[in-house]
């Protein structure tokens, strides 16, 4: 074989073989080929293997279909009350129409970047700081209609817009810091002082139910003190009165004359001149008729014929009284007189703490309580 014919095989394989290369294309999933075939559009081409014609047809563009996120640097942007904020923002995107997004707009990443920060200008110019800080989500809306409606004529949608920082001046941040403190403190102090007040209401009605039942038990136990020193001092009166009894019935029966009277006068003389602070004593004018009983007889006689002369079978012997049984009906009663009023006084508490007390019989803690009164006769 000439060696001319050999050199023309190896250009025509050589010519096959790069024409070969450069007609196979592969397209990765989630992406789109723009094929142009001298320079003007002919087609799409979807994920997969593709033959194109060599030379003629070019892969001119591949669009990635997939959601994008485009970090956009801080902006500098001045609001009503002219001050400047620095406003960071993240868009979302995503291409839906691969041919417009590669033949309307020659870098749609800076178009978009550039509408974003002329709109938040337009957008925060309109609102004060306070306005700003609070109404993220308004801004957010808000700049996401105008750029997808400025972005739909590119083939790609606007799906979401987010604000990540918004920064204020140093001095309005220390300011609504010093505010934002300030705030704070007033609510722990507010807490502190509700929680004061609770305690002090409380502790006002504890004391409260304390004293009544504090002055309920006094009241009760000075009714009982009460009623046991009553039966007492009865008990001593009856018993005083069966010995005055005894007494008086033993001399009636005895039947002394003026002569034993004169001499018991005399007995008792020395006991009324008893004293240290008797410094003159004057003799009673009674004495001389004393003297004139002792004359008839003397004092032998006297005495014989008071504690010697007398006839037992003259002694009557005085009405027997069953004491005990009066003791135990007199019992009886103040017992029931007094669970009486040991119920009428549990009663009135009940009704103070009930709020059901008249006004004018009210028993508050500081009134000073008659544990008695149930006792006297015009109670």
């Amino acid at each position: 074989m000439p060696p001319v014919l050999t050199v023309l095989l190896l250009m025509i394989a050589v010519v096959a073989i790069v024409g070969l290369a450069l007609g196979v294309r592969v397209v990765q999933q989630m992406q789109v080929g723009i094929v142009q075939r001298l320079g003007k559009f002919h087609k799409t081409i979807e994920p997969g293997l593709h033959l194109i014609v060599p030379f003629i047809d070019r892969v001119r563009y591949t669009m990635d279909m997939r959601e994008a996120v485009v970090p956009f640097p801080p902006q500098g942007v001045i609001t009503e009350d002219n001050l400047m904020v620095g406003i960071d923002s993240v868009i979302y995107y995503q291409i839906v129409d691969p041919v417009r997004a590669a033949y309307e707009a020659q870098n749609y990443i800076q178009a978009i970047e550039q509408l974003t920060m002329t709109t938040l200008r337009n957008i925060i110019g309109g609102m004060d700081l306070e306005q700003t800080l609070t109404s993220r989500e308004e801004i957010n809306q808000k700049l996401r209609a105008v750029l997808d409606e400025a972005t739909g004529k590119w083939g790609i949608k606007v799906n979401r817009v987010e604000l990540r920082s918004i920064e204020p001046p140093a001095t309005i941040r220390d300011a609504m810091e010093k505010g934002a403190r300030a705030e704070r403190e007033k609510r722990a102090q507010i807490l502190l002082a509700e929680g004061q007040r609770q305690s002090q209401i409380l502790s006002a009605s504890g004391d409260r139910e304390s004293s009544i039942l504090r002055a309920q038990g006094e009241r009760e136990s000075a009714v009982l003190r009460a009623q046991a020193d009553r039966q007492a001092s009865m008990l001593r009166a009856e018993g005083e009165a069966q010995a005055i009894t005894t007494v008086f019935h033993a001399i009636h029966a005895a039947e002394p004359d003026q002569g034993l009277l004169a001499y018991q006068y005399l007995q008792m003389l020395p006991q009324l001149a008893k004293g240290d602070a008797n410094k003159m004593w004057i003799i009673p004018s009674e004495l001389n008729d004393a003297l004139k009983g002792l004359g008839g007889g003397s004092v032998g006689e006297l005495a014989s014929k008071a504690f010697g002369a007398v006839d037992p079978s003259r002694f009557e012997a005085p009405k027997k009284v069953d004491v005990f049984a009066e003791i135990e009906a007199s019992k009886k009663a103040e017992e029931a007189e007094s669970a009486k009023s040991v119920n009428q006084a549990i009663a009135e508490a009940q009704k103070i703490e009930q709020g059901k007390v008249t006004p004018g019989n009210e028993l508050t803690a500081g009134e000073p309580v008659d544990p008695v009164g149930d006792l006297r006769p015009d109670a």
